[in-house]
């Protein structure tokens, strides 16, 4: 099981207190039934909260969770003499220098003359 990144913490944290805190001022309970079901709820929306933050995938475990184990082939190993393997390139962009508008405008004024 891949551990918890920065980001499900940080939100999971935070949906726990502020959840727990909005809850208790809400209903106004003094009980301790109360207060550990209200604690138990926020516990199990900071736990939905953390859950659904998109953790980075990576190749390795996409292409696993697809083949069903097999070792996922990164473009390192990909062969390079292959023509599929190697990136579609397009065409040479023809770069043009840019003008400043000084240099620009006296080029205009001496054109004019």
């Amino acid at each position: 099981m891949p551990r918890p990144t920065a980001a499900q913490l940080a939100y999971g944290s935070a949906t726990v207190v502020l959840c727990t805190l909005a809850m208790l001022l809400l209903s106004q309970t003094s009980s301790g039934v109360g207060v550990t079901v209200i604690a138990l709820a926020a516990l199990g929306l900071g736990l939905l909260v953390a859950m659904t933050v998109s953790q980075p995938k990576t190749v390795r475990s996409a292409v696993n969770a697809k083949s069903g184990g097999a070792p996922a082939r990164t473009p390192a190993s990909a062969s390079a003499s292959s023509p599929a393997a190697a990136p579609a390139r397009s065409a040479p962009v023809e770069r043009v220098p840019v003008r400043h508008a000084a240099a620009h405008a006296s080029a205009e004024r001496v054109h004019q003359r």
